[in-house]
């Protein structure tokens, strides 16, 4: 279908002049800004940037906490942890991804799964799962942390704190790429996406995750950092809870993966992960106060 001319604006057919590609090489020239003409080449997408800007922001900023806020965190410890979790989100959240959202395809493609290819070349790797890339740095920082007898719970307060800041670099990666866009609206705020079959309006659902998951959550939990001190012991549950509510809203705007669509009671496998999500965040508030209440109560 093409575009409808009654509905063009400025506003939404930004999509339609962004090049998902910020440089490439080995294309049509040795180096050259954005997509090669012919599609051929080593691309570096700004998805892929935004990740390294993400994990950048993350650590000045828990670098800046541990500094306004006087916390003791030896540095060694600091970057074996750091570095652990920056290979639990990406291992965690590729392999995700694979299992939550599309096994049965990589059962069958495998190295799909580490060399994703279109019209035979390497087409960048964007299937990545927030929920699994949690559970990956879960695993790999408290792993290494109980091995080197680190105190894994200082650190997640710091990270979990941090993190809305650099998850909002992931979200306008997505909207650079072009994908996981919204549902159809009529609206003003509606974009056509080149992406999109029917090139119908669309929600900027990457926009509203980058403002509501990123920017909004890190007020939130600075407001609540600031205002409640039994929260400093609690940032871990507190961003997970948070990023699961505001994740479930806005999936209502956001277009279910066409190959799953939507499950029980309309609600899409992105809604159904931020239950569990939410579930999990509950238990390790709980645990993380009885905990403090035991450590209160001893002599």
């Amino acid at each position: 279908m093409s575009i409808d001319p009654s509905t063009l604006s400025w506003w939404s057919l930004i999509p339609q002049h962004l090049d998902p590609a910020f440089f490439t090489l080995f294309g049509d020239k040795l180096f050259e800004f954005g997509s090669s003409d012919s599609g051929a080449g080593f691309a570096v997408r700004w998805y892929g940037v935004g990740y390294l800007l993400a994990f950048w922001t993350v650590w000045l900023w828990m670098k800046r906490t541990m500094r306004v806020e006087k916390i003791d965190f030896p540095e060694e410890h600091f970057e074996l942890m750091f570095t652990w979790a920056i290979v639990g989100v990406l291992v965690g959240a590729r392999l995700g991804y694979v299992l939550f959202y599309n096994p049965a395809f990589y059962l069958s493609h495998p190295l799909q799964i580490v060399f994703p290819t279109s019209h035979g070349h390497f087409a960048g790797i964007a299937g990545m799962s927030f929920h699994g890339g949690v559970i990956g740095a879960l695993v790999c920082t408290i792993g290494i942390a109980r091995k080197k007898h680190i105190d894994w719970r200082k650190y997640y307060n710091l990270l979990c704190y941090s993190i809305p800041l650099g998850y909002t670099w992931g979200r306008l990666g997505n909207f650079m790429n072009g994908e996981l866009y919204g549902r159809p609206t009529r609206s003003a705020v509606g974009m056509y996406f080149p992406n999109d079959p029917v090139q119908e309006l669309r929600h900027p659902s990457q926009l509203y995750e980058a403002f509501g998951e990123g920017l909004l959550l890190f007020g939130v939990l600075t407001l609540l950092r600031r205002l409640w001190p039994k929260s400093h012991v609690l940032m871990g549950p507190l961003y997970v809870f948070g990023y699961g509510v505001v994740r479930f809203f806005i999936e209502f705007f956001r277009e279910p993966d066409a190959h799953i669509g939507l499950g029980w009671m309309n609600l899409s496998r992105g809604q159904a992960l931020c239950f569990a999500m939410m579930a999990g965040a509950l238990l390790w508030a709980f645990l993380e106060l009885r905990r403090d209440r035991k450590l209160a109560a001893k002599p």
